[in-house]
């Protein structure tokens, strides 16, 4: 078996953790993220001394890595192990990263903390590695090797394959964010699923120019570039770039309107007084037990509200189908297929982070930023229990769409004869 870095076995801990392969509490990831930093360092520390990667030929002769001891840092959340390359055949030469480290687990503990949430500037990692004489051990090559390390896990993570996810729901959603210095705000859009087995995924964040048909199309086919199935529903907002996106990269699935976007545009065109009566009335035939209940329920409405309120009862209509698309799934997942309320509460936390991290703006910060901290939250992502039952429903209502889709396409599709157009005129 190949040796690997000691910091690999750590990262590959970690993945397992924020990917739910593993049963983990927050003193248990901050070790890990301890113990991932402290590595990381001290392999870039030996690879600049050595002159060379692992199993790379340099310009040290008969100098060469030799295993690796174990060493110890006490912390707040317990002894923290973590690997110590060894090197043999430099003469004299002693890690000055080790060194520095003692005495710095609070320090080093309080960056672990905001390792996966925001990522790591270069000045955060020179200063958690600057000994007591202000001199700083890591030199500037070994800092930017580890402050880049979140950048390629992201970009991993952009282009990995979504081939063996069964995805069932699809959301989509969008916020604004400060890409660029002195440019107005930008697009970034994200993309979680809900799979087969109720199971939570992280599937898709990248940057756009804006929320229109463009840069959401580009967004939805680069998830069906990496192989992403058409889901059983797509679940987004009521931007209409994105509506347009969805009907046209998956025309085999429902759409769902985000009902929480959907009743504060509702709300902004009642009057205050009114609100008590108006809204709780809408959100029952968005609610309704079933679509043939929800349209019943929304002729009322129209009939009791059109005259007083008919800004409201126009809103109120506007992409009703796509409102009450949620019906037709199983009684237990309309709960949390109904709104964009995961993603929005990610984007807010994201938001937090952005307005006191000034240093954080740029393109490849903030998306480093944004991908760390859904990550980091993804770890309470709780799953939607599926029952053998439900999954037949779902397997059910898939065959109906996919003959549906399929009889739309014969109609466009099939040539029409001259006689039958001539018919069709003449009557």
């Amino acid at each position: 078996m190949a040796r690997v870095p000691a910091s690999e076995a750590t990262r590959k801990r970690l993945k397992q953790m924020f990917e739910g392969g593993e049963s983990t509490d927050r003193s248990a990831l901050i070790r890990e993220s301890v113990r991932l930093m402290i590595e990381e360092a001290l392999e870039a520390e030996v690879t600049e001394a050595l002159g060379r990667g692992y199993f790379e030929h340099g310009a040290s002769a008969g100098a060469y890595r030799n295993g690796y001891r174990c060493g110890k840092l006490k912390a707040a959340e317990g002894e923290i192990d973590y690997g110590v390359p060894q090197v043999r055949g430099l003469s004299g030469w002693r890690s000055e990263v080790r060194a520095a480290v003692s005495g710095k687990s609070e320090e080093l503990e309080r960056l672990a903390i905001e390792m996966y949430a925001r990522g790591l500037s270069l000045r955060d990692i020179e200063a958690a590695f600057t000994d007591a004489r202000g001199r700083c051990v890591l030199s500037r090559t070994a800092a930017s090797t580890v402050a880049e390390r979140l950048w390629s896990d992201y970009q991993e993570f952009a282009t990995r394959s979504l081939r063996e996810l069964r995805i069932v729901y699809l959301f989509v959603d969008g916020v604004a964010e400060r890409l660029h210095l002195g440019q107005p705000r930008e697009a970034v859009l994200a993309a979680w699923g809900i799979d087969e087995r109720g199971t939570k995924h992280l599937l898709g964040l990248l940057p756009g120019t804006k929320e229109d048909t463009s840069s959401c199309r580009d967004f939805l086919r680069d998830l069906k570039a990496r192989q992403l199935a058409d889901p059983l529903m797509v679940i987004t907002d009521g931007a209409p770039g994105l509506i347009r996106a969805v009907e046209e990269v998956f025309p085999r699935s429902l759409r769902q309107r985000c009902l929480a976007h959907k009743m504060r545009n509702l709300q902004s065109k009642v009057p205050e007084e009114r609100a008590r009566e108006v809204l709780p009335m809408a959100r029952a035939a968005y609610q309704a037990p079933s679509q043939a209940l929800a349209r019943l329920a929304a002729e009322e409405f129209v009939k009791t509200w059109q005259r007083e309120l008919p800004a409201a009862v126009t809103c109120f209509e506007d992409d009703f189908d796509a409102c009450i698309a949620h019906l037709r799934m199983p009684i237990a997942h309309r709960r949390v297929t109904r709104t964009t309320n995961l993603l929005e509460r990610l984007f807010g936390e994201e938001r937090r982070r952005t307005k006191v991290i000034p240093h954080a703006f740029g393109e490849r910060a903030v998306m480093k930023l944004m991908f760390a901290a859904i990550i980091r939250a993804s770890q309470t992502w709780r799953g939607v229990p599926v029952s053998e039952f439900e999954r037949k429903q779902l397997a059910t209502l898939r065959e109906e769409l996919d003959q549906i889709f399929e009889e739309q396409h014969d109609i466009k599709m099939k040539p029409v004869s001259r006689s039958r157009n001539y018919s069709s005129s003449g009557t």
